[in-house]
């Protein structure tokens, strides 16, 4: 039997038959066949194709293998029944136990952070993103003793979890590995730093900006091109989007705001990833609202709004920034499930109902969003030199010009704004 060690690493990786296996140890809120849909979407995001699902009920997890010598026994026999050339464990597994798999199943063996890390990896396009999966990568290799990775100098996509050699493969060991870290890290946090400086650039213009924020494949994209009338890569596919866009939007009495599509959340998502990407997720932390996009149809609904907040909170975001949900995809509901719904969700006013795909409700949450980007205005009294043109227009883009008029060389405006906006004005102004 051949075990697909010996393929080439592009045909190994999109043509590869699996095995998808979900060690189901106890204490999940999710369903296993849910939890076995998601690894297979995981998996079919970078084309390996799925032969069989098997979930395993784990009574006390094998420190040598997780899973019993007996249930290793009978994953062996499926996988030389159906010439199996992969198996995916939905499980974060130790170095030790992929390679006493690999043995006892006669095939590869990927754990849930490899085949997220090897999806991060094809999809990245920008530089950012690149150098963000690189360095999650070697975070998560440098405990492993693998056959072969190439993840230095590739030239497809992905990071070499799946393959065997590849054209340039470099045998690297920890000290290499160190070293290179080091020098991503310091990229990134230049990287981090011109962000920063763009983001201070936009508070100084100063725009609100909003973030579309949710589960992986919730519907976030399309939201986001119904809204701005972008083209932003928008499938049926998880983590169709990881790189950050943003876009400038209008709204009802407010003249600009940015508009902020993120890289999708899932559950269980390797911590390596969420330190890497941290100068992208900055933009989540410092947004004025956030739009938690969520698949309501999906039957894990729950669980994955639970996923979501916690890595919100990993990565730092201010309990008390303004968001509210967008229930997406409308449309896949019907009858009574839909009427519950429409009805739960009219009693709440930090919850909009929508579909993203035919624009159902996307009006009132447009109208949810700047109700709450105006809401809490005041009035002030501002001064500024008659000569100042700029600020003037600024005053009558953000703000409400009640009056206007010049005392003693002096242009005197009242205008209604926010106080957040008032900050970002006196900011400017200095």
């Amino acid at each position: 039997m051949s075990t697909g060690f010996d393929r080439d690493p592009d045909e190994f990786t999109r043509g590869a038959r699996a095995l998808v296996v979900y060690p189901d140890l106890g204490g999940s809120t999710r369903d296993a066949d849910a939890r076995l849909e998601e690894t297979a979407g995981l998996a079919l995001a970078i084309g390996i194709e799925v032969v069989d699902r098997v979930p395993l009920r784990i009574r006390a997890p094998k420190p040598g293998t997780l899973i019993g010598s007996g249930q290793v026994e009978a994953l062996a026999e499926t996988v030389a029944a159906n010439e199996l050339s992969l198996a995916v464990f939905d499980a974060a597994l130790t170095p030790v136990q992929q390679r006493n798999l690999e043995t006892g199943l006669g095939c590869k063996v990927i754990d849930r952070t490899g085949l997220i890390l090897e999806i991060f990896g094809e999809r990245a396009r920008t530089a950012e993103g690149r150098l963000q999966v690189e360095l999650a990568h070697l975070d998560y290799q440098a405990g492993r003793l693998v056959r072969s990775w190439t993840h230095l100098e590739r030239q497809r996509g992905g990071f070499g979890f799946l393959g065997g050699p590849g054209e340039t493969q470099i045998e690297a060991d920890r000290r290499l590995i160190r070293d290179r870290m080091a020098r991503l890290k310091r990229e990134l946090d230049s990287v981090s730093r011109t962000r920063g400086l763009h983001r201070e650039r936009r508070q100084r213009a100063p725009w609100p900006v909003i973030a579309l924020v949710g589960y992986t494949n919730a519907g976030k994209s399309t939201l986001f091109n119904r809204l701005t009338g972008a083209d932003v890569m928008a499938e049926n596919l998880l983590f169709a989007t990881l790189d950050p866009t943003l876009r400038q939007i209008s709204l009802p009495g407010i003249d600009k705001a940015i508009l902020s599509d993120t890289v999708g959340f899932v559950s269980e998502l390797p911590t390596q990833l969420v330190a890497a990407f941290k100068a992208t997720l900055e933009e989540v932390v410092s947004a004025d609202i956030l739009i938690h996009v969520r698949d309501i149809a999906h039957p894990d609904t729950m669980a994955q709004k639970d996923d979501v907040e916690t890595v919100l909170k990993e990565i730092g975001v201010d309990p008390a920034t303004s968001r509210f949900e967008a229930w997406n995809k409308l449309d896949l509901l019907d009858g009574d499930a839909r009427e519950a719904l429409l009805g739960e969700a009219a009693k709440r006013d930090d919850v909009v109902a929508v579909s993203a795909l035919s624009g159902e409700g996307v009006s009132t949450l447009i109208e949810q969003v700047a109700s709450m980007l105006t809401q809490g205005h005041r009035r002030y009294r501002i001064e500024l030199d008659p000569s100042d043109g700029a600020g003037a227009a600024w005053l009558h883009q953000h703000g409400e010009v009640i009056g206007h008029r010049v005392e003693a060389g002096r242009a005197i405006y009242e205008v209604r704004m926010s106080p957040k906006d008032h900050e970002r004005f006196e900011v400017r102004a200095t």
